[in-house]
């Protein structure tokens, strides 16, 4: 039971929080609406008793100037109304008939400014329990000053402001709970696409990144969160295609070398006596070198991807295409030619760019029949990096898929020269990490591979970030 509870409260939970938080403010927006209503119509009443009874005051210390005003102060539409004529030595000279025979009642001094300020009172006789409000206004003559005392009561206002609020704490709860409803009701169907799209979200495995989430079809808020969820699985199911490619890739170029170097061991250890351990130990040393390579290729590669931090400098480029280019002369009788390497300073990690140039010459090395010409120049804020050899060249159709990894045109002949199918994979990553690009053209024959690179402080955005 606990557990069922949980799992409806789990689901549930979104909608219930959206729902009181927009009963907690419907509640205090509505309360605090009523109580400035209650007050407002509380001080709007009792300033109209004011003015009444202010006016009152008026008409009878007209009489009074007069020398009009009788004992007993005639009743008028208010009945209810208290009025008393008071002289300078307190004595009461007229009164209304609720007030008849008693002595002075209000003992509060007239106002001395035009506009008499109302007083609350509750201690006129007859009427103790109820409040009043009343005003002072002066009158007479200089020689014998009046002060007339006029007072309504509050009653009305009072018993109407009680229904009101009664009415009030009545209808306020009633209707926060009806609004209540309405906003649980809307939000259940507003959740129900986000609740929908959960339900997708769940299904999704790293085995079916290929499905995607419903798109609603209002162009709103959910539509666009759920466009961008596809996005995001289009952009996973790719990198995890792109993973596993690579990981059966590094597992195929692995196996081959492994498989020589097992048969070769085996043999020779099942027939000792037949082993010939002074030819078979280059073979195997050549086999080793090239396992060397490939697992040094794949450290490369999965350091490019996990976006490491370039030691970024100001370095010579033309400093390490020499050396490249010495290390490589030892390795060849080709004719490499230096002779167009210019200045050219770039901003860089020296130990990545020296990589790309030995990958380049490497590349033109399995491929070159006589001669490898290297050049360097800057060139509007550039540095274009040059290495052409004069082998068969590359079809203008794979002139961009030399750039994948594991890719060989001639899988046979580059096995047989020790390629990897890694070089200008790593080559072009390390160029995009410093913000550079590369292509390919004819060398008629043979092939140019261009590299380019920003000169000087052409290093943008975060430095050393490398994308993927």
């Amino acid at each position: 039971m606990a557990a069922a509870v949980r799992s409806w409260w789990s689901r549930r939970s979104l909608r219930l929080r959206l729902t009181a938080a927009a009963a907690l403010v419907m509640a205090a927006g509505l309360t605090g609406a009523a109580v400035l209503l209650v007050v407002w119509l509380h001080g709007s009443l009792i300033a109209g008793l004011d003015q009444t009874a202010l006016q009152r005051a008026q008409v009878v210390a007209v009489d009074a100037d007069s020398n009009q005003i009788s004992a007993e102060v005639p009743a008028t539409s208010h009945a209810e109304a208290a009025v008393q004529v008071v002289d300078g030595k307190g004595k009461v000279l007229a009164s209304s008939a609720n007030l008849r025979g008693l002595p002075r009642v209000f003992t509060f001094p007239a106002s001395e400014s035009g506009t008499p300020r109302a007083h609350t009172v509750h201690d006129i006789p007859e009427h103790e329990h109820g409040a009043w409000r009343a005003v002072g206004v002066r009158a007479g003559t200089a020689g014998n000053p009046v002060t007339v005392y006029v007072a309504l009561p509050t009653e009305s206002v009072d018993h109407g402001l009680s229904q009101l609020t009664a009415g009030l704490a009545t209808g306020v709860p009633a209707v926060v709970a009806l609004l209540t409803g309405v906003v649980w009701l809307f939000t259940g169907r507003a959740l129900r696409p986000v609740d929908a799209m959960r339900a997708q979200t769940a299904e999704i495995t790293e085995s079916d990144l290929g499905r995607r989430l419903d798109v609603p079809p209002a162009d709103d808020a959910l539509g666009r969160l759920a466009t961008t969820f596809n996005d995001l699985l289009g952009r996973l199911d790719a990198a995890t295609r792109r993973q596993r490619r690579f990981i059966a890739d590094a597992a195929h170029e692995l196996r081959s070398p492994l498989s020589t170097l097992h048969t070769r061991l085996e043999a020779a250890d099942q027939h000792p006596e037949s082993a010939h351990w002074q030819t078979l130990a280059p073979e195997l040393l050549r086999e080793t070198e090239r396992l060397n390579r490939l697992v040094d290729d794949l450290l490369r590669l999965a350091r490019l991807d996990a976006r490491p931090r370039l030691r970024t400098r100001s370095v010579d480029l033309d400093e390490i295409v020499f050396a490249e280019v010495r290390d490589a002369r030892d390795r060849t009788g080709l004719v490499i030619d230096q002779h167009a390497v210019g200045a050219a300073r770039v901003n860089g990690d020296e130990d990545a760019l020296a990589r790309v140039v030995r990958n380049l010459l490497d590349n033109a090395l399995r491929h070159a029949t006589t001669r490898i010409d290297v050049s360097l120049r800057t060139l509007h804020g550039t540095a274009r990096l040059v290495v052409a050899d004069d082998g068969p060249g590359i079809p203008g159709a794979d002139r961009e898929r030399v750039f994948d990894r594991f890719t060989r045109l001639d899988d046979a002949r580059a096995r047989d020269t020790g390629g990897s199918g890694l070089g200008l994979a790593i080559v072009r990553d390390i160029v995009a990490a410093h913000h550079g690009s590369t292509h390919i053209e004819d060398n008629r024959p043979g092939t140019r591979l261009i590299v380019v690179l920003p000169v000087g402080g052409g290093s943008r955005g975060r430095p050393g970030s490398v994308p993927g």
